[in-house]
């Protein structure tokens, strides 16, 4: 059997609300909603980095951990769509692109520069209709943040650092893979 063929590869569109993980190895996560539920995973199957609860988007799975390792490296870009509280301004995208001083375990970290843009429209992604907030709690905007570092619920850091709140995380891109599927499909793939 070639490499290729050993080992297996999914793309997956987390939902809202569903953890990383496939199985619940811990006692006070009981009644939480876990990637198993959504698909048959092959024994072996580890998820490719990690979306929190509340984020949603693409999500790489595999059974090749050396495959894992090349994806989560900095050299691999990942593309994530950031619903702030408020219109973001010019100026707070500049100091995202420059970097941000957030808290990574309670050290300061001052994040690496990275790709900023404001966003106009989702619909070119396969997004849940899900309400955030009712707008009379004033306007949200969408920008586009690319990172090649990935350190704990970084984007969300970020965006409080610069004064807009992020109400809603979609991943949409890691590398050269595009968010197609819809939320909660999954497809399996030859390779990454």
């Amino acid at each position: 059997m070639s490499e290729v063929n050993k080992h297996q590869h999914f793309i997956l569109h987390k939902p809202y609300g569903y953890l990383s993980q496939l199985i619940n190895n811990q006692n006070k996560r009981k009644n939480k909603r876990l990637l198993g539920e959504l698909y048959d995973f092959p024994e072996g199957t580890m998820a490719i980095g990690r979306l929190d609860e509340n984020s949603e988007g693409l999500l790489l799975l595999t059974t090749n951990g050396k495959v894992s390792e090349t994806i989560r490296s900095t050299k691999v870009e990942k593309e994530y769509y950031a619903q702030v509280d408020g219109i973001i301004t010019t100026e707070a995208i500049k100091q995202l692109q420059k970097g941000v001083e957030i808290g990574i375990n309670g050290t300061k970290y001052t994040t690496k520069p990275c790709k900023v843009k404001s966003v106009s429209t989702v619909d070119t992604f396969p997004f849940a209709d899900r309400k955030v907030r009712d707008a009379r709690h004033g306007p949200m905007s969408w920008v586009s943040i690319t990172l090649t570092e990935g350190k704990f619920r970084q984007v969300r850091k970020m965006t409080s650092a610069v004064g807009y709140p992020t109400l809603r995380l979609v991943r949409i891109r890691i590398g050269d893979i595009l968010l197609k599927v819809n939320p909660g499909e999954v497809e399996e793939r030859n390779s990454f």
